[in-house]
């Protein structure tokens, strides 16, 4: 909105008077410790573990009993036991999963905040402030969280996000040791072992749902049509079933060595990397100047007791 010239004399301006533009503050870049988030991480990972271990131990001890379920041989009341069995809608189960939730959510803050971390220790406002030589960072800060969801591309963005990471708050008095052997282990160990224990999940979960109504669609096929032997079929689904059952377990036992290895590989990192970001706050030890040393005297050597050869000895 323009205002009239008020003062004295002509507006010798080129024209009405503008406002200034609205400038917001820039936003400086903060530095938030790493420790009290990876803990917590880190003990969410060891209960979600253990459970899943309990879990584990619980399906092979009921393997009998679905067996018995399958063949119909149980009776009214252990029916229900043996369907939570077979579709795996138990109390712990459940439990298991919503500790992988609350774990991946604080699994991502954590990550969150380390690439902040990242982008102050090369900001102006760090102790020692430097500039990386190919950039810092190779996706940009939406896919902190959206590498994790995004189809396809889910399988390799997270792993270059959290490599990026670590390759940047590597410490300044040791520069390539974020492409170490070790380093590169607990990376590449743990991304693929939690992709297999999703792959295992998911993958065999949903195999063997299609397959069970694959078998439903056959069986009442069958049962439609006038020809003979049904019963070979109701006969062949529950071997199926039992089959199922045991593949369950085995996937299931597989996909908990699997997320075991994957929570202690991502703790190491997870120490390592706050290890490295809160070593890189100190600032970097003084250089001392060189100091000429003062200027010393001359030294000359001691006046011998004896005369040299050539003068004559004077005797009594």
């Amino acid at each position: 909105m323009t205002q009239p010239y008020q003062g004295p004399g002509p507006y010798q301006g080129p024209g009405p008077y503008q406002p200034m533009p609205y400038q917001p503050m820039p936003v400086v870049p903060q530095y938030r410790p790493l420790r009290a988030l990876a803990i917590v991480s880190i003990a969410l990972m060891g209960v979600t573990a253990l459970c899943a271990v309990i879990q584990c131990v619980l399906l092979w001890r009921s393997y009998g009993e679905v067996k018995r379920f399958v063949y119909g041989l149980l009776s009214d009341e252990e029916i229900q036991r043996g369907i939570e069995s077979v579709t795996g809608a138990g109390p712990l189960l459940n439990l298991v999963s919503y500790l992988l939730i609350g774990t991946g959510i604080a699994f991502l803050i954590w990550l969150w905040r380390a690439r902040d971390n990242v982008d102050f220790l090369y900001s102006p406002f760090a102790p020692n402030p430097t500039v990386p030589t190919h950039g810092a960072h190779r996706r940009s800060p939406g896919w902190v969280v959206g590498s994790w969801i995004c189809p396809i591309v889910q399988f390799w963005y997270p792993l270059q996000v959290v490599e990026d990471v670590a390759r940047a708050s590597e410490p300044r008095d040791r520069p390539g040791i974020a492409r170490s052997g070790r380093i590169r282990a607990l990376l590449y160990t743990w991304w693929v072992s939690w992709s297999g224990f999703w792959v295992i999940i998911v993958g065999g979960g949903s195999a063997a749902v299609i397959g069970f109504i694959i078998w439903i669609v056959r069986l009442v096929e069958v049962a439609d049509s006038d020809t003979e032997g049904p019963y070979a079929d109701v006969y062949d689904l529950q071997d199926y079933m039992v089959r199922v059952a045991l593949a369950v377990d085995i996937g299931f036992t597989v996909a908990t060595v699997l997320l075991i290895v994957a929570a202690v590989t991502a703790s190491l990192l997870m120490l390592q990397i706050g290890s490295w970001q809160q070593s890189r706050l100190a600032p970097p030890p003084p250089v001392q100047d060189f100091v000429q040393p003062p200027p010393q005297p001359p030294r000359y050597a001691p006046r011998p007791q004896h005369p040299g050869p050539g003068f004559p000895t004077y005797g009594p």
